[in-house]
C-alpha cells in the first residue's frame, strides 16, 4: 500500500464512523419527539429495535425503560432498569426509576434502599434527592398511621399525621 492512500483509507474509516454513529443520536431523537408526541407504542418499538442494534447505548436502553414505565409495563420497565444497573451500575438514572416502581407498588423501604444508591452514584442527583424526601414522607406516614392506631388520645401525634398526610397529598 502506497504512503498516500493511508490517509485516505483513514479517512474513509473516519466518515463511516461518524456515518454509523449518526443514527444513534437520531433514534434517541426520534424516540424523543414521539414520545413528547404521545405516540408510546411507536417509541416503544423504535426504542426497542435501536436498543437491540445499540446494547451499549445507555441513553436507548434508558428510554426504552421510561416509555414502558409510562406504558405502565411495570414489570418489563423494571426488568429494562434492573439490566441496566447490572451493565451500567455508576449510573443514578436506573436507580432513581427502580425506586419509582418500588414505590408504586408500596415496597417503601426496597424505594428508600435504590434512591441511596442513586445518590451513593451522584450525590447530586436533585430529582432522586427529591424523590428520596417523598419516601421518607410517605414512611413518616405510615409510622405515625400506626403509632396513632394505638394510641388515639395522642394530640401532638394526630397532629403530626395530618401535616404529614396534607403534605404527601400536595406532593403528588
Amino acid at each position: 500500500m502506497s504512503p498516500r492512500r493511508l490517509p485516505l483509507l483513514l479517512t474513509m474509516l473516519l466518515m463511516s464512523t461518524l456515518a454509523a454513529a449518526q443514527p444513534r443520536a437520531d433514534d434517541a431523537t426520534e424516540v424523543q419527539h414521539l414520545m413528547r408526541d404521545g405516540k408510546l407504542p411507536a417509541a416503544l418499538e423504535l426504542a426497542q429495535k435501536a436498543a437491540t442494534a445499540q446494547p451499549r447505548d445507555a441513553k436507548l436502553r434508558f428510554l426504552q425503560g421510561v416509555i414502558l414505565l409510562d406504558l405502565k409495563r411495570d414489570a418489563d420497565a423494571m426488568a429494562v432498569f434492573q439490566q441496566m444497573t447490572e451493565d451500567f451500575p455508576e449510573l443514578p438514572d436506573p436507580y432513581n426509576n427502580i425506586a419509582l416502581l418500588q414505590a408504586r407498588a408500596g415496597k417503601l423501604d426496597a424505594a428508600r434502599a435504590s434512591l441511596e444508591i442513586a445518590l451513593r452514584n451522584d450525590p447530586g442527583h436533585l430529582l432522586a434527592r427529591a424523590n428520596l424526601g417523598q419516601i421518607y414522607l410517605r414512611l413518616a406516614v405510615q409510622a405515625w398511621e400506626t403509632a396513632a392506631s394505638a394510641m388515639p388520645g395522642d394530640a401532638a401525634l394526630q397532629r403530626r399525621l395530618k401535616a404529614a398526610r396534607e403534605l404527601a397529598a400536595m406532593a403528588k
